[in-house]
């Protein structure tokens, strides 16, 4: 199958995966680092994320040098780029880039995909009550 590497044309039912890569400035505190993180990470409550599902953190790559600087990077799933869309055009995602990311970081490298209709069922998941359930009710017969 060919695929056009330019296209924006998407289905409106193909997951969109939205990946960002951060250098921080070399003056800002571990605190800081940490805030930005956290603060980051709030933004998986927001309806356009899908099923929650943002994560992220700081690098572990050894040698430190295959990073090529970057120093933390975040996953998220939309169900298709309107909500990714939706997700960039909201109060708290703005407050969040305009405090934390700009004012902390050198550079900032966004990369968004959609998900091949192949490869669509590996992001369909439960949702995340049911997934607690389940492990923690593993964990208790165990």
């Amino acid at each position: 199958m060919e695929q056009n590497l330019n296209a924006r044309n998407t289905s409106p039912n193909m997951t969109i995966i939205h990946i960002v890569l951060g250098k921080c400035k070399p003056d800002i505190t571990q605190e800081q680092k940490n805030e930005l993180v956290r603060e980051i990470k709030s933004l998986k409550v927001q309806p356009c994320v899908k099923d929650g599902r943002l994560m992220g953190g700081p690098s572990l790559s050894t040698p430190e040098e295959r990073n090529k600087g970057y120093e933390f990077a975040f996953v998220s799933y939309h169900e298709n780029l309107a909500a990714l869309e939706n997700y960039q055009s909201t109060k708290e995602y703005h407050r969040i880039t305009t405090t934390f990311v700009f004012p902390l970081t050198e550079d900032v490298c966004s990369f968004n995909f959609a998900v091949d209709p192949e490869d669509e069922y590996m992001c369909a998941f439960n949702p995340l009550p049911l997934l607690a359930r389940d492990v923690l009710g593993k964990e208790q017969k165990q």
